[in-house]
Parts: C-alpha cells; sequence; structure tokens
C-alpha cells in the first residue's frame, strides 16, 4: 500500500511539474544525473575550418577574453532560441563542403541557402548574438554521433544547463539528452580558444523537470 501511494504521489508531482513548464512556456524533457553543465577539460587545437574560418572574418574573431556568461533562461529567451533554430533549420537546405565549395572542409555563412552543419551552427551564431545574446554563452562545439561521424552543433549555456541548437533535429535539448558524444568547443572566455570536453557515455534518463538537475557550476 505504501508503494502504491508514493507511486500515485510520484506521477502527480511529475504531472504538476509537466503542467508548470508548459505554462511557463519552458521545455519540459527528460532529465539525467548527468550535470547540467558540460564538464570542461584543457585547452586543445581548434577544427582547421575555424582557423580558415577566421581568417576569411578576421573581424569577428579578433575579440578579446572575457568573462564567461550564462543566459538567463526566461520564458522570452527560450521563445527567442526557438525561432532561430527552427527558422534556420528550415530554410537551409543541407550541402557538403565538396559539393558547394569543392572542397572537404570550409566553415561560412549559408547565405546561398545551402550549408552543411558547421555553417548551421554559425548562422545561428551570428542571429542571436545580433539580437543581444552574449558570444560567451554561445559556443560552437564538435561532436561524434552514434557513427563516430564528426558533427557540430551550437551549445547555449544557460543558468539552466547546457542547451544544444543541432540541425538533425527539431527539439532543444540539454546537452546530456542529445545521444552525442562531446568532443570540444570554444572556450566561453575566448571564442578563438578551444577546450576539451569531458564526456560520459549517455544513461538511461528518468523522466524529470528540465530545471530539477542543476549540478555547481565551473566556468572554463
Amino acid at each position: 500500500m505504501v508503494s502504491q501511494i508514493l507511486s500515485v504521489r510520484a506521477r502527480v508531482l511529475f504531472v504538476a511539474a509537466l503542467a508548470a513548464s508548459v505554462i511557463n512556456g519552458l521545455p519540459a524533457v527528460a532529465g539525467s544525473s548527468y550535470p547540467a553543465h558540460t564538464p570542461v577539460s584543457e585547452v586543445t587545437r581548434p577544427p582547421i575550418g575555424w582557423v580558415e574560418f577566421c581568417v576569411e572574418y578576421y573581424p569577428e574573431c579578433k575579440t578579446k577574453p572575457s568573462v564567461p556568461r550564462d543566459i538567463l533562461l526566461t520564458t522570452k529567451a527560450w521563445h527567442e532560441l526557438e525561432r532561430i533554430n527552427l527558422s534556420v533549420n528550415s530554410h537551409i537546405k543541407p550541402m557538403t563542403d565538396m559539393d558547394h565549395w569543392g572542397v572537404v572542409e570550409r566553415w561560412n555563412y549559408p547565405d546561398d541557402g545551402y550549408g552543411d552543419c558547421e555553417d548551421y551552427v554559425l548562422l545561428k551564431r551570428r542571429l542571436l548574438i545580433q539580437l543581444g545574446w552574449p558570444r560567451e554563452a554561445l559556443l560552437v562545439t564538435v561532436v561524434l554521433d552514434n557513427g563516430d561521424e564528426g558533427h557540430a552543433v551550437l551549445t547555449v549555456t544557460t543558468n539552466k544547463g547546457d542547451l544544444v541548437l543541432d540541425n538533425k533535429k527539431e527539439d532543444i535539448l540539454l546537452w546530456s539528452m542529445t545521444g552525442y558524444r562531446f568532443v570540444k568547443r570554444q572556450s566561453q572566455s575566448d571564442p578563438s580558444i578551444w577546450v576539451s570536453l569531458i564526456d560520459p557515455q549517455p544513461v538511461t534518463a528518468t523522466a524529470t523537470g528540465l530545471f530539477g538537475i542543476l549540478r555547481p557550476r565551473t566556468h572554463d
């Protein structure tokens, strides 16, 4: 009887949390025992695509070290993320760099309507910066999918955890819910410096609200 009462109480609490998330206009997704923010290791070499991008777009990469910042994930901020993510994913058509530019790897803005994963990321980052989002919270990130294929996503660091904007997925997810293995990303302090990421293997998550998994934050 006690176990049945606890089971019913757990379901009631979960439904209440789900309803609160909907009312607030914020996502209700699966949580996990993993840290809300991707653990950072040591400084590493940036991708060659980023290095060449900074040569072509030098003014955008000519930045000074700054204080790391996490976005306050308000309802307004969440809706802006959703809008930018959906807009870019809907309007840009996927095309490999070889088909697009005739080279194996090139990072560029998809201004002609075509691009690969890095180009989606760069455009989302630029549009969010134009809306006033701090670059310290918008980090180009390299991951591996289940087939160990390299992929790029945009990590958005928030007070609720690291969220991932991805051209392969419609939903914006916490980093630990994407199923990717995280390799490296830009440093929050300096976008020209890249840091390795410590990524434990994904585990089966239990259903909780997005905002119930916060852990102490250590900035890189």
